[in-house]
């Protein structure tokens, strides 16, 4: 499908940077060209939609549905913005990002995002290609107005000035009927490539459960646990509240970061599967040396607007010399010395403890886990020689594991990167997709749901500027 597909016959420079050289026939025109802004309001009984980085337009509902947050839009709805079928909408304040795409669904959103009509005869979905692109975003965070990369704001009055292709509407259709059935098998291998990603999780998963819940002796004498989560364990270990194995339990600091601050702050986004990683820029200038972490200090998310977050404990492997802390919605947990902290760290995420844990959280606009709930929590423990051999064990079986789930992602990344390459390269009219779409079948509806990430749920209480 991909193979034999050739530049175009003729160029021309379009005079824009982000599209570079495009086909002679195709036109260039202003945006406000092509495209009216539109203002239909009074629409409250319509249904809510949201506009999200990674997927377009979607039905907000599509991603409240499984998620503890609730819809923050305005009560009064009246003011809130009709989109029609084959409308563009954006939100200003994320337009760089990539929140932007043509809706296939009637609805209303934000009054604070922008919604553009199509003026011209064209197929509206090869703009929704062409303006989810990195390129477009890049144009985008170029003409957005604003103090901060927080409040950058692309204005309608600007994107109408940004400069767009116009390919003849039966080479639009024909572009975006080749991308649909290039999507759909880069989705159909991302799709396998993620279930053989969860079948080996599961395999380590229940490496770790056996391990810390019955030790390596596969002989051991067990008894009762006398603790909800968990029905027996070996005979010679104990049961001990999770706050007193630790030397302190401490909520990170609520202060804003700012661009330029030397100390970095950690927030859920950087602990990722049990790990933590340090952001490159952003932090404080000052900062209590008590909210330093020190190698192998725990944090655990106590509050977090998706559930399935919530909960889950990353290991610190960094020094304290590297001044790095975290914010409040996270909470550090320091170990004692009488106690291996990579051993712990694999009890309080494993497929027994970790959803234990978080039955116990509150429910509100957050799903909130509190620290002094979490601390009452018992685990069995094991002597400390034992631990560590139950480490080192864990880490061994683990290895092939790693390796393998490592390189699948690393497949999905590649995979999700040729993608980006290739819309771009056709959208922009470097590759000739004409005569290969002409030969494609007609596809059948595409049933199989999508996730949605709680980054996507985006705000929908922002007000109007105008």
């Amino acid at each position: 499908m991909i193979e034999g597909l050739k530049p175009y016959a003729e160029y021309k420079e379009s005079g824009q940077a982000w599209l570079g050289s495009v086909p002679v026939h195709w036109s260039l025109l202003p945006n406000r060209a092509i495209f009216d802004e539109v203002k239909d309001r009074n629409n409250p009984k319509e249904e809510m939609l949201s506009v999200t980085i990674t997927r377009g337009i979607v039905r907000q509902k599509a991603l409240l549905d499984g998620s503890s947050k609730k819809d923050s839009s305005n009560l009064n709805k009246g003011a809130y913005k009709l989109v029609q079928p084959n409308d563009i909408a954006y939100n200003k304040m994320r337009a760089w990002q990539g929140a932007l795409g043509v809706s296939a669904l009637r609805g209303i959103i934000s009054p604070a995002y922008v919604v553009m009509r199509p003026r011209k005869e064209m197929n509206p979905f090869f703009y929704h290609q062409l303006y989810r692109t990195p390129l477009f975003a890049k144009e985008a965070e170029r003409w957005s107005y604003g103090i901060t990369s927080d409040m950058w704001s692309l204005r309608p009055e600007h994107f109408k000035v940004i400069g767009s292709v116009l390919p003849p509407p039966e080479e639009q259709s024909a572009i975006v009927r080749f991308l649909d059935h290039a999507n759909r098998k880069i989705d159909g291998f991302i799709r396998a490539k993620r279930k053989l990603i969860g079948l080996l999780n599961e395999q380590k998963h229940a490496i770790i459960h056996r391990a810390v819940t019955r030790g390596l002796d596969h002989d051991v004498k067990l008894k009762p646990s006398g603790i909800p989560w968990l029905t027996e364990a070996p005979a010679h270990w104990t049961w001990i509240p999770i706050k007193l194995l630790l030397s302190r339990m401490d909520y990170g600091t609520s202060e804003k970061s700012t661009a330029s601050g030397i100390i970095r702050i950690l927030t859920m986004g950087n602990i990722q599967k049990g790990e933590v990683t340090v952001p490159q820029s952003g932090g404080l200038n000052s900062l209590p040396e008590s909210l330093l972490l020190q190698h192998h200090d725990l944090l655990f998310t106590r509050t977090n607007g998706n559930p399935n977050l919530v909960g889950k404990v990353g290991i610190f492997r960094g020094e304290v010399a590297e001044r790095i802390s975290f914010a409040s919605y996270l909470v550090r947990l320091r170990v004692k010395r009488d106690y291996d902290p990579e051993w712990l760290h694999m009890v309080l995420n494993s497929v027994a403890f970790w959803p234990f844990a978080q039955s116990h959280a509150l429910v509100n606009l957050q799903t909130n886990l509190n620290s002094t709930r979490y601390g009452q929590f018992s685990v069995p423990v094991p002597p400390l020689a034992e631990q560590k051999e139950i480490v080192k064990w864990v880490s061994g079986e683990s290895e092939n594991l790693n390796a393998a789930i490592t390189r699948t992602e690393r497949e999905i990344a590649l995979m999700q990167e040729y993608r980006t390459r290739l819309t771009a390269d056709i959208v922009t009219g470097k590759l000739d997709v004409r005569e290969a779409a002409a030969k494609l079948p007609d596809l059948s509806p595409d049933t199989t749901p999508e996730s949605i990430t709680d980054d996507e749920a985006l705000d929908e209480t922002e007000t109007e500027e105008s």
